[in-house]
Order: structure tokens, then C-alpha cells, then sequence
């Protein structure tokens, strides 16, 4: 069933993508940072669950993984969870400029300021778990045994003896400062644009409006969600089945969500507010 999931989940974002690569009508913000996502979704799914599925069907005594291939296995889980944050983060902005200052959005919007976002979006997931990374790289191991379904930071510092006070102090650093950037720019920019609908007496506005970001912000709290629980399971070991069940649904789920919920209302719509 779950391989049934990640084949299907693959063949959707890859296909939008396409979809989105192909067709000149929809080389838009909106649409170039949703293939954004699709990218990351594909590339951080790939990496992680074939190895997972393969691991649940072998005795426990056969789930080896190289220290190095676990590092590698830990960067782009946490690079392509943070590059979600970062590209949802943009399409918020992208949303504020498109209903707030509708004239102005194509001369906001232009492709020079995408790459821009779009570069800034990966480059500063790349730093930050590149550091992350790094610092616990530099650490001695006295451990073998990962209790994780998969490879995380987590899971590499905690095989070492020395002190990860360092650490702990950066990972908690590091997720504080994503999540407070994150929740915060979903805050700022839909209280703006409530206060627009709300001051609005276009209600073709409003309407078309509500469409186009109830799409986004429905990706963004299944995304929470999803990070939410499967937080709240890493720090329940005893529970390994649920998760690994719930490791492989925070991957699955999301992604397979993305072109559903981008696909379920009229690509007008996204336009027509901008002329309004």
C-alpha cells in the first residue's frame, strides 16, 4: 500500500511539474513555485522511502546503513523539509502581492525577483542544514545503533559520547528562527490580506481571493500537522511502529496533497484576482 502511495505520489508531482515546464500559460510566480515544491517533494521522498519500505520488510538484524550514506540520508531529509518552509514562505508573499497591490504585481513579480526568491529559498535551507550538518560531523562516535526509523540529526549526534550542548543549542536555534519566520509570514501577510477582503466590497474579489489562498494555506497546515505529530512520536521510542508508519504518512501525505489541492480550482481564478 505505501509503495502503491510513493508510486502515485511520484507520478503526480512529476507530472505537474512537466505540466507546469511545458506549457508557456503557466510559466507564472504561482505556478514556477509550486513546481518548486514538486521538485523538493520528489527529490526528499526519493531519498528516503524506497530505503524505508526496503528497511520495514528486512529482520531488524539486516537494516545496516553506512555512517556516511546516513549522513547523506540526514541532509536531504532536513534540507528539503526546510526548502518547503522557505518556497511556502514565497508563495505567501506571492499571495500578499497578488491581492494587496494587484496593479503592481507584475512589475513586482518579474523574473528577476523569482530567481531571486527562488535561490534565496534553497541557498538558505543549504546553509542552515549545512551547518547543522556540520556540526555533528565533527563529532566522535562511541554508538551504532540508530533507534530512528531513519537518519536525522537527532540520530547522528546521539552516537556520539561527547557533549552536544552545542548542538542542541543550534538545533533549537535553527528550528525557533524557521518557525517563527514561517508562522510569521503566513500571519503578516493573510492578516493583510484579510483586512483587504474585509475593507473590499468586490465580492467576485473576495471570493476568487479566498480560492486561491485557501489552497496554500491548506498545504501549509498539513504540513505543520504532519511535522507536528511525527515530532511528537520521536519522542516516544517504544512506539517504533507508528513511527515508521508515521515517517513514511509525513512524507507520503503532503506530497501527494500538493497537486491535488493546487489542482482542485480553475487556474483563472489565480489571474482574475490580479486583474481585479
Amino acid at each position: 500500500l505505501f509503495f502503491i502511495s510513493y508510486i502515485v505520489m511520484m507520478i503526480m508531482n512529476v507530472g505537474i511539474s512537466v505540466l507546469i515546464f511545458t506549457d508557456k500559460n503557466l510559466h507564472q510566480p504561482m505556478y514556477l513555485l509550486l513546481c518548486n515544491l514538486s521538485v523538493s517533494d520528489i527529490s526528499g521522498s526519493t531519498r528516503l522511502l524506497p530505503r524505508l519500505l526496503v528497511d520495514m520488510l528486512r529482520p531488524p538484524s539486516e537494516r545496516l546503513i553506512s555512517y556516511y550514506e546516513c549522513v547523506v540520508q540526514a541532509f536531504t531529509t532536513q534540507f528539503f523539509g526546510t526548502t518547503t518552509h522557505t518556497v511556502l514562505m514565497i508563495m505567501a508573499f506571492d499571495r500578499y502581492v497578488a491581492i494587496c497591490n494587484p496593479l503592481r504585481y507584475s512589475a513586482i513579480m518579474t523574473n528577476k525577483m523569482l530567481i531571486k526568491l527562488t535561490v534565496s529559498a534553497w541557498g538558505v535551507a543549504f546553509v542552515l542544514v549545512g551547518i547543522l550538518l556540520g556540526l555533528t560531523i565533527r563529532l566522535n562516535r562511541c554508538r551504532t545503533l540508530i533507534t530512528n526509523p531513519f537518519c536525522d540529526n537527532a540520530s547522528l549526534f546521539k552516537l556520539s559520547c561527547e557533549s552536544v550542548f552545542i548542538n542542541n543549542i543550534y538545533g533549537l536555534t535553527f528550528t525557533v528562527v524557521l518557525l517563527i519566520f514561517s508562522i510569521g509570514s503566513i500571519v503578516l501577510t493573510y492578516t493583510k490580506i484579510t483586512v483587504v477582503c474585509l475593507t473590499s466590497k468586490n465580492k467576485s474579489l473576495n471570493s476568487k481571493a479566498l480560492k486561491t489562498c485557501s489552497t496554500h494555506l491548506t498545504v501549509y497546515l498539513i504540513m505543520m500537522l504532519s511535522g507536528i505529530v511525527n515530532v511528537m512520536l520521536h519522542r516516544f521510542p517504544q512506539h517504533s511502529d507508528s513511527r515508521k508508519v508515521s515517517t513514511i504518512l509525513f512524507v507520503i501525505v503532503p506530497a501527494s496533497l500538493n497537486p491535488i489541492i493546487y489542482g482542485i480550482y480553475p487556474n483563472s481564478d489565480y489571474f482574475s484576482v490580479m486583474s481585479c
